[in-house]
């Protein structure tokens, strides 16, 4: 560049947007070159950043011109994509899918069954109410506006849940055992967690101009999500504390490239870094990732695992404990008692709950000194992640990336034309296939089978039994697209990343594991064309119950992201397992998911010392029909759900939005409908008053307060004495109003103008 402009050439750079044209002026500024932002090719400025796509630079010397493309400036193809405004996989509402006869938790009366929507005559107007079974033929009629008050059961099998006695003290004694336990283990986190603010770690420098150079060569857009990852990460690391921080994500979000930025920080400043794994295949594949990113810089990337000679390990290890290994990559090898570090600054984790106990142990004691990044595509449910929020270092990232297509899966009974079918599909366009079968005895005959119906193709096989060198050297053969389709175990499961296998077979899906189909399918679709996967099941189609269930929801859950919603059905109780230890799992089957989320969140705040008084709801009862009809909203899991986000809605912009989309989907709301929104809209008004009851009837309104009201009581007082009678104090915390007698529209007019009054008392 500098001979350029001496020689008075025009150099344009050309960035594919705005953050890149900063970063790219940052650089250059490190490199004591300015650069002007500018619009045009043309114009004065001897070194401009333009921001623009372009495939290639050009050199054009009669017109003194040149232009560099990022690609040229830092090596990587950079790909940049419009993203949608849909950021975030739908957060779930547990009440869509809510069947007849599915289990619920309700808060104070505990596991019932569902048994439907009634709408029933109260007085003289209607109202619906969901009828709930509980045991020795209990029947409670909940009206909807308390839906806030029950949740979907999501436990163990709901099959071996047992229904709960209306008005028993058993679920109060159930609720109370699950209180303490979380309490102990509340207090146990919260403690691991301020022994660590004390213990002084290493405290790494500001990112260096290099970090910069090295984050502008990552070939993709980031998300959102995986930004604020990478932040939080960094800002670990540059606190006195050791850090350890988990990073949740689905399967093919990017935790990796998290990983990456955070294993060069610590190189960069003179700190050696280790990555665990769980697999000799995943190790290999990080190993080809980290080596090329890390390519243009001085950093000594090694890889530790069975794959290597006795003779290459032990020169490896002489290199970390002299110092001369910056980057080691390896299973649970590394953990041995011979490896010793010279600076060990950053210790990553991959799949944490893979390891053994033993090996567990040895990351506890690393943990105390180290800082600690753990990655893990257990998906951690959002409600989970926030009741920890204060207790463990959580970054969770929800957003897919850009023009990601979800996987389209089939269940199928096993043929060999389904196969063929399968295999020449992704063969024809020129891509690769993942076979698994998990029976080694029977992997040889297999590939033959394979090899039979595609004869063209490049078959290798490969299991956990085979020697080293030769596992090896299939994995490399198939990364490296010498070979066309992979007949194997399932050791691809974790983390391996081949972009042009875009279609896996999986032989007797029915005998996998929700969780481990789910990490299978994520082995294809992480480009941007339409992957397949194709689950098998006997020739006779004779699968178990649970087998056939399990296999329904994988494909029912194509949509992307959609290990978060999975979590709810299988993975959200493992998840909770992997994260706050097995002990946790039978309270989470005893109160259901959703409670148990809810009283976790009160025990850390209680140890914590804030206020566990969570906001009050108050409840509205007045003199109208005021509920969705069947007639207006027909489907009954639809009626459910709206009513639900009408119970959560917060404030009156939330309300608006959701009158025009019920507008736009059902048409004109009749009156039924308007008075519910205008009910609504009266609880929205009173939450922040501390009000637990509104009821108007009659011509009179009585309102009660919670002891923790905003309102100064002395404002209180002075509105009574002003009101001339309208308004009095029927006994401590409870108020009483005149109201117009009549129709609900003066009712409720009367009734806004007073909380507006009350509104102004707050203290």
């Amino acid at each position: 560049l500098t001979r350029w402009i001496g020689e008075g050439t025009r150099v344009r750079l050309a960035a594919s947007d705005t953050h890149q044209a900063d970063s790219l002026r940052q650089i250059l500024r490190e490199h004591l070159l300015e650069a002007t932002p500018v619009d045009t090719l043309w114009g004065p400025e001897r070194l401009g950043v333009v921001v623009g796509e372009c495939s290639t630079g050009f050199a054009v010397p009669a017109l003194g011109l040149v232009l560099l493309t990022e690609e040229e400036l830092f090596g990587a193809r950079r790909r940049t994509l419009r993203r949608p405004r849909y950021e975030r996989g739908a957060a779930l509402t547990a009440f869509t899918d809510l069947a007849l006869g599915d289990l619920v938790v309700h808060e104070d009366h505990g596991i019932g069954r569902y048994l439907g929507l009634r709408t029933m005559p109260v007085g003289d107007r209607e109202a619906d109410f969901l009828l709930l079974e509980y045991a020795e033929s209990g029947l409670l009629y909940l009206p909807v506006e308390r839906l806030d008050l029950i949740s979907k059961y999501l436990g163990a099998d709901a099959s071996a849940a047992r229904l709960d006695r209306l008005g028993g003290a058993a679920w109060q004694r159930v609720k109370e055992s699950v209180r303490a336990s979380l309490r102990e283990m509340a207090e146990g986190l919260l403690k691991l967690y301020a022994e660590r603010a004390v213990v002084p770690g290493r405290k790494f420098s500001p990112d260096t101009p290099w970090q910069r150079e090295f984050e502008a060569a990552f070939r993709f857009e980031e998300t959102p999500d995986q930004l604020r990852a990478i932040e939080e990460v960094k800002v670990d690391m540059e606190a006195e504390r050791p850090m350890d921080r988990l990073v949740a994500g689905d399967v093919g979000y990017g935790k990796t490239e998290v990983a990456l930025r955070a294993v060069f920080k610590a190189v960069a400043d003179g700190a050696q870094a280790a990555i665990l794994v769980p697999t000799t295949v995943l190790a290999q594949q990080h190993r080809s990732t980290f080596s090329d990113r890390f390519g243009p810089f001085p950093a000594r990337v090694e890889l530790l695992s069975r794959f290597r000679s006795p003779r290459e390990q032990k020169a490896i290890v002489e290199g970390l404990r002299q110092g001369t290994v910056d980057v080691v990559i390896g299973t649970h090898r590394l953990l041995s008692k011979d490896v010793a570090f010279k600076r060990l600054g950053l210790l990553v984790v991959d799949e944490e709950h893979r390891f053994g106990v033993a090996a567990k142990e040895r990351i506890k004691q690393l943990r105390a000194s180290v800082d600690v990044l753990s990655l893990t595509a257990t998906p951690i449910p959002r409600t989970l992640y926030m009741s920890l929020s204060g207790v463990r270092d959580l970054s969770v990232i929800e957003t897919a990336p850009l023009e990601r297509l979800p996987v389209e899966t089939h269940i199928c009974r096993f043929s060999r034309e389904v196969v063929r079918e399968a295999l020449e599909r992704e063969l024809q366009r020129g891509g690769q296939v993942f076979f698994v079968h998990n029976r080694i005895q029977s992997l040889p005959s297999m590939a033959r089978f394979i090899q039979k119906l595609a004869p063209d193709a490049r078959v290798v096989m490969a299991h956990g039994q085979m020697k080293e060198r030769e596992l090896e050297a299939v994995m490399v053969r198939f990364m490296t697209g010498q070979a066309d389709v992979l007949v194997s175990t399932a050791i691809v499961e974790s983390g391996l990343d081949i972009p042009a296998s875009n279609t896996i077979v999986i032989n007797r899906a029915d005998r996998f594991g929700l969780a481990q189909l789910y990490q299978l399918r994520g082995r294809v679709g992480r480009e941007r064309q339409q992957a397949y996967a194709y689950l098998l099941v006997p020739a006779d189609g004779r699968v178990d119950e649970q087998a056939e269930r399990r296999l329904r929801v994988l494909q029912e859950l194509t949509e992307l992201g959609s290990g978060f919603k999975l979590a709810l059905r299988d993975l959200e109780i493992r998840g909770a397992g992997n994260l706050l230890g097995p002990a946790q799992h039978g309270h989470v089957a005893a109160v259901g998911f959703d409670l148990y989320t809810k009283l976790l969140e009160e025990a850390v705040r209680n140890l914590r010392g804030q206020t566990t008084e969570g906001p009050v709801d108050p409840v509205v009862s007045v003199d109208v029909e005021a509920y969705l009809p069947e007639a207006y909203v027909p489907e009954v899991n639809q009626r459910l759900a709206l009513y639900r986000r009408l119970t959560d809605a917060r404030s009156p912009a939330e309300l608006a939005d959701f009158q025009s989309e019920l507008a736009d989907r059902f048409g004109p709301p009749p009156a039924a409908v308007e008075h519910l929104l205008e009910v609504v809209a009266i609880r929205i008004g009173a939450r922040p008053l501390g009000i637990e009851k509104l009821e108007a009837r009659d011509g009179r309104a009585v309102i009660k307060f919670a002891p923790s009201t905003p309102l100064s009581p002395d404002r209180l007082v002075r509105l009574i004495e002003r009101s001339r009678g309208r308004l009095r104090m029927s006994r401590e915390f409870a108020l009483e109003a005149r109201l117009p007698a009549g129709e609900w529209r003066a009712t409720r007019d009367a009734l806004r103008e007073l909380l507006d009054q009350l509104t102004r008392l707050v203290a």
